[in-house]
């Protein structure tokens, strides 16, 4: 039998779809298992909240009876609306090491979005911009932080080849191994405080979903204008709650107001990438109480976190909240013992972000992720 890539129709199939990187990745120390239980909810057309607004569909590629990729064809309608740019993205891509195979997929999601009258496909995305995106294209030797993508180096010759090409950077910078505040930091934060009038409170764990609500409404609107981003739906916002609410540590999630209205939001968790590297994709039998012991005990062998939010509305950011931020994630994590961190993900030409990064002590930008975009065949 030859190759062929067709579509997932049923439970055994989309199995095959979700436990296919076991096999790419077997060899790979630095690979990162995803949790089974959120990949399969992940998947499920039923339940999953960006399938009440846009579609999906997912890809197999076989030869004589063996998996040898997948790939999913995603047309976005809330990001098509925003934007009426004819644009459909291509994600969750994995593939053996053959040009054959990848050309198979990466045609097969052509077809799937040409049919819906779509006439660009940009990709990695795995559904959205608010959700895993980008090709790792550098750090090979380096596992991924808790909702980054990663991949073999050889995908870049594998798109590169198909006749993809660089739509945009995306970048992660890294503070290692800190062992007091940066100097830059401790100095200006008095200065900064006293001259402009707002207050920083870090989130409230007791009326959740209060302040839950002020994040939600300061990340929509300080990202509207960001390339690419789409406002995140009411379900998805809840999915997201209850993604993160489990691991969140409350003295690193923080919200800036200006007599009384929400500004800025920064938002820092533990790298659980740590703790579920030596899971194996199952929170069963034991990985659940080995999730439970490091959140009881403070995280004790998580020293990793990853800066996931850090936003001011557009008219605030001339008053050094983001400093501020940046003061308190350090006093409150060396305290707590997370030494080192990721700032992810920020846009290549996103300099304020980048020059604010760099200007502090041993900061500098260590991985780089790329969007690739082509014009479909018509």
């Amino acid at each position: 039998m030859g190759l062929v890539v067709e579509k997932v129709k049923n439970k055994s199939e989309m199995k095959k779809f979700i436990k296919l990187p076991w096999r790419i990745y077997e060899d790979d120390e630095d690979w990162v298992p995803p949790l089974l239980a959120e990949e399969k909810e992940k998947f499920n057309k039923e339940k999953y909240p960006f399938f009440e607004h846009s579609e999906a569909d997912f890809f197999l590629a076989r030869q004589d009876g063996k998996i040898l990729g997948r790939i999913a064809a995603i047309k976005n309608n809330n990001h098509l609306d925003t934007y009426n740019d004819d644009l459909g993205f291509f994600g969750f891509f994995e593939c053996i090491n053959d040009q054959k195979v990848a050309n198979a997929l990466f045609n097969k999601a052509e077809q799937w979005l040409k049919k819906r009258g779509l006439k660009k496909i940009r990709g990695p995305e795995n559904y959205t911009q608010n959700d895993e995106i980008g090709l790792l294209v550098d750090a090979f030797d380096l596992p991924p932080t808790i909702m980054m993508t990663y991949n073999p180096r050889y995908y870049i010759d594998l798109l590169n080849n198909y006749g993809f090409s660089k739509e945009k950077d995306v970048l992660a910078y890294v503070i290692k191994n800190a062992e007091e505040i940066p100097d830059r930091l401790a100095r200006n934060i008095e200065i900064i405080e006293k001259r402009y009038d707002f207050t920083i409170n870090q989130i409230d764990m007791k009326n959740f979903e209060r302040d839950a609500e002020k994040v939600v409404s300061v990340y929509n609107e300080a990202w509207s204008k960001n390339w690419g981003a789409v406002k995140l739906t009411d379900s998805e916002i809840e999915h997201l709650k209850e993604q993160l609410k489990p691991i969140l540590v409350p003295e690193m999630v923080y919200i800036a107001e200006v007599n009384g209205k929400p500004v800025g939001v920064s938002l820092t968790i533990p790298d659980v990438n740590r703790v579920l590297k030596d899971m194996n994709g199952r929170l069963l039998p034991t990985g659940i109480f080995k999730l439970l012991w490091q959140k009881l005990t403070g995280w004790k062998d998580v020293h990793f976190v990853r800066v996931l939010i850090l936003g001011v509305l557009e008219e605030y950011r001339h008053m050094g909240i983001d400093m501020a931020f940046y003061y308190y994630t350090f006093k409150n994590g060396l305290k707590l013992g997370f030494n080192s961190g990721e700032m992810s993900w920020i846009l290549e030409d996103n300099y304020p972000m980048r020059n604010a990064l760099e200007r502090l002590d041993n900061c500098h930008p260590y991985k780089t992720y790329r969007l690739y975009q082509k014009e479909i065949r018509q």
